[in-house]
């Protein structure tokens, strides 16, 4: 996993003042520096499950199978208590549509889950999804806690036109996508409250 959460926490360290030098130091712009150390404060917002979630999906890290079309994307990161502990043993339930847009309804394509490790990481490979009649870019997902309430929620993407008009959107969700040589990545930190 990245080394990402070390340089949070280094740049926690130096204080805002200091958040561009910072920046520079751990190799990061200041809007995605600051956008993750406020993360670290910042409970992550519930979002509408919508129509389309399915319980009992696959166990697995990976959504892509054979003939999986579409720009690859890696989704990381940790689920983290308000105060940055990290929360292992923290059940992500991952669902989104193809690269078409369609929802798989009668299987489980695009759709599984997973259990963040000692130290709270995960990391979902997926396909960036395809634009669902009415709505954003979007992927669903569902935190829970050994024992604990669930948070559902919605991950999004940066300078899509839907943005503007999906009434659901949510500009704290937003992924901060880098391209690589094999499609996209991100880091996304789930906060949630324990108690």
């Amino acid at each position: 996993m990245s080394s990402l959460p070390s340089r949070r926490r280094a740049l926690l360290r130096l204080g805002r003042g200091a958040l561009a030098a910072g920046a520079v130091a751990v190799g990061g712009t200041v809007s995605n520096v600051l956008a993750q150390v406020q993360q670290l404060f910042t409970p992550t917002r519930p979002q509408t499950e919508g129509p389309y979630f399915k319980p009992s999906s696959p166990e697995r890290w990976s959504l892509l199978e054979d003939g999986t079309v579409g720009t690859r994307l890696v989704v990381s990161g940790r689920a983290v208590a308000l105060d940055g502990t990290p929360l292992g043993g923290t059940l992500l339930d991952f669902w989104q549509t193809d690269d078409a847009g369609n929802y798989d309804n009668q299987g489980f394509s695009m759709r599984g889950h997973q259990y963040t490790d000692a130290d709270g990481n995960y990391m979902l490979e997926t396909v960036v999804p395809g634009l669902y009649p009415g709505r954003t870019r979007h992927i669903h997902v569902k935190v829970q806690l050994p024992n604990g309430p669930v948070l559902t929620t919605q991950l999004y993407f940066p300078n899509e036109p839907r943005n503007a008009t999906d009434g659901i959107f949510d500009a704290t969700l937003v992924l901060p996508i880098e391209q690589t040589d094999t499609g996209q990545m991100a880091t996304f930190d789930f906060v949630v409250a324990t108690a």
